[in-house]
């Protein structure tokens, strides 16, 4: 019998009541994350990147509500669970690396302290033994000198420091599934090497799935087995890293592929950067059919008409394109092909 997904999300959308009626930012999303899998989810700000994951953790508060078929967390749904019910797993089976520590940390409390709350929130555990824990944490995420650290408050931390912390206090009670939102924002690049490669061996050690948020494509190169590539909160392709970076499908991902620096090539970085013309679209703005659209090179009435259906590519993928074979060779091609 094969095991089931740590996560599996089946329609996922959100919307929020607006005087003209509903704007719905994420649309129908389907996805699955496997136990020991990290899954990317790309795509330019305002895309439903962070909406999907705090949606994921019932963070999605009025006048935004949830709607879809089925959030299953280890086989159970969860999409209609409120209150305590949700609070029981937040922290606990699923946890978040939040973008900005300095601001999801507690500024009153030492950071020792709101690690042992979170233990203690989950089970029924002495303070003494969830300090030790606590203590023992902050080791596992290479915090130096942990049991003098135990009683630092947030903003003797370095940036780095405290977004290890954020760590501790996400895998404290051995969640399923690990939610990273931007884990690495506002980081120097060494820094930012030693978290990703922290959230890697611990994923390893642990086994939780993770599903890493990010606009790095060099990141999603390294830390990635699958990327999900949304706009206008919705899935455009899905496929295994290697094969996504390879070989883009969608117009979208090819734009976004061709709009990196590289290093050596026409002319170092002076020459200007291929960009995707336009700007996403407002949630009171979005066009119909497919909502890259207007942006598109290769878009056709059909495109104008309705949203293109999700076609399996490959082992396990998809793209949402009715011109897959002449995305190929389109005018995003000659900066995106071949990007590692």
């Amino acid at each position: 019998m094969v095991d089931a997904p740590a996560l599996s999300v089946e329609g996922l959308t959100v919307k929020f009541a607006d005087r003209g009626g509903d704007l719905t930012a994420v649309s129908s999303l389907d996805f699955e994350l496997a136990r020991g899998e990290t899954l990317a989810l790309v795509g330019e700000s305002g895309c439903g990147k962070s909406l999907t994951a705090l949606a994921l953790l019932g963070l999605v508060n009025p006048p935004g509500r949830l709607e879809g078929r089925a959030i299953r967390l280890d086989g159970r749904d969860i999409l209609g669970l409120r209150g305590e019910a949700m609070r029981r797993l937040r922290g606990n089976r699923i946890a978040m690396i939040f973008q900005e520590p300095m601001t999801a940390l507690n500024p009153v409390l030492s950071i020792g302290a709101q690690i042992v709350e979170a233990i203690r929130e989950h089970e029924r555990i002495s303070r003494p033994a969830a300090r030790e824990r606590a203590v023992a944490l902050l080791d596992r995420v290479r915090i130096p000198d942990p049991r003098r650290r135990f009683d630092d408050y947030p903003h003797r931390l370095s940036g780095g420091m405290r977004q290890r912390v954020m760590i501790a206090i996400a895998l404290a009670c051995s969640p399923s599934v690990l939610v990273a939102d931007e884990p690495t924002t506002a980081l120097d690049v060494t820094i930012q090497a030693q978290i990703l490669e922290l959230i890697d061996e611990l994923k390893r050690e642990t086994g939780a799935a993770v599903l890493l948020i990010t606009h790095d494509l060099g990141v999603v190169a390294e830390h990635a087995d699958r990327v999900l590539v949304m706009y206008g909160g919705c899935k455009v392709e899905e496929r295994a890293t290697a094969d996504l970076l390879r070989t883009p499908l969608h117009p979208y991902t090819r734009g976004l592929i061709a709009a990196r620096p590289r290093l050596g090539v026409d002319n170092g970085f002076r020459a200007r950067l291929t960009e995707i013309p336009g700007m996403v679209p407002s949630l009171r703005e979005m066009p119909r059919g497919c909502r890259f659209a207007p942006r598109c090179p290769l878009a056709i009435d059909a495109c104008r008409i309705a949203a293109p259906p999700l076609i399996p590519v490959g082992a396990g993928g998809s793209v949402a394109c009715l011109r897959i074979e002449e995305s190929r060779v389109s005018e995003f091609a000659s900066g995106g092909a071949g990007a590692s």
